[in-house]
């Protein structure tokens, strides 16, 4: 299987996005949802003579031995390994030396790296789409920077502020200006639960969403009837959140998610959201509940954000 699931490039200029699937292997929405972009853009031009594209997409599988393996990941988190100095490290070694997330990684940075030597972009656009093991709402993760707010409300979702103060290694930590060496915007899209239907449909939206807003094609370009079944979805959701709690699992926790609990669920300070073993892990806060674990992999237990 090819790390890369297709590419498109238009014959204007514009920005390069690269869009990842299946950064954590066992969310394969986003692997065929850019699957069905691709085959969108091939027919639009037959469908609509007019149609003109700008700029160039590229669709890619992040964690790919965990995805042929249908597992979060192999040996660690990927999407917990992008921090530069590590990166560094690992393009030193014999790539036969590499194992697991380790030659995921720098081939993934190669491979990126190369594609952006070959387009020399103005603009470079990273949206990692992503799902949860919980149902409920759908939402972006960016950074608190005004244009790339602009950009995630584009996607018709709601914006969570404040993850990348308490996380590291991310794609959105390492996909900036600094890193890649162009005017770089990175973008989270979590489009549902990893094996509802409505979340390969939702991320499509998301990323024709995101191609209209940078002016990749029209509005009118590229039909699109899940668009509006996005948009009903979020509508009584809030449309920017700020973090103010994380659980993290260490290696010694016996996380159990108590049953029940989606995306955006209003939750009390105080109430019982999970056991550790025998022990009651409660809410330090009131607020919305987002992506509580019910999957066995995974550092994160849940978050609860709340309104701006």
């Amino acid at each position: 299987m090819s790390r890369i699931i297709g590419k498109y490039e238009g014959k204007e200029r514009g920005p390069l996005i690269i869009c990842f699937g299946a950064m954590h292997g066992n969310e394969p929405a986003g692997v065929k949802a850019i699957d069905a972009v691709l085959k969108l853009l091939d027919v639009e031009p037959i469908k609509n003579p007019d149609f003109a594209f700008k700029g160039n997409f590229i669709g890619l599988i992040g964690n790919l031995k965990a995805y042929v393996a249908g597992k979060r990941f192999i040996n660690k988190d990927l999407n917990r390994q992008f921090l530069a100095p590590y990166i560094k490290e690992l393009q030193k070694k014999d790539k036969h030396a590499l194992e697991g997330e380790e030659e995921e990684l720098v081939e993934l940075i190669e491979l990126i790296n190369a594609e952006i030597t070959t387009y020399q972009p103005e603009q470079l656009i990273i949206l990692d789409l992503h799902t949860t093991s919980s149902m409920g709402g759908i939402f972006s993760i960016c950074q608190n920077e005004e244009r790339v707010i602009s950009l995630a409300k584009a996607l018709h979702a709601p914006v969570v502020l404040g993850m990348l103060e308490n996380l590291q290694g991310t794609t959105l930590h390492y996909f900036t200006s600094k890193n890649t060496g162009v005017d770089t915007i990175s973008l989270t899209f979590e489009s549902g639960q990893h094996n509802e239907q409505l979340s390969i449909n939702r991320a499509v939206a998301g990323i024709l969403c995101c191609m209209r807003e940078l002016g990749c094609v029209q509005k009118s370009d590229v039909e699109n009837y899940h668009e509006e079944r996005l948009i009903a979805h979020t509508k009584s959701l809030p449309k920017l959140t700020n973090l103010i709690e994380r659980y993290h699992i260490d290696e010694n926790n016996k996380f159990k998610m108590l049953p029940g609990f989606e995306n955006f669920q209003k939750i009390q300070k105080g109430e019982t959201l999970a056991m550790n073993g025998d022990v009651k892990i409660n809410a330090k806060e009131s607020g919305r509940i987002l992506m509580p674990l019910y999957q066995k992999q995974g550092e994160d237990g849940y978050f609860i954000v709340k309104e701006i």
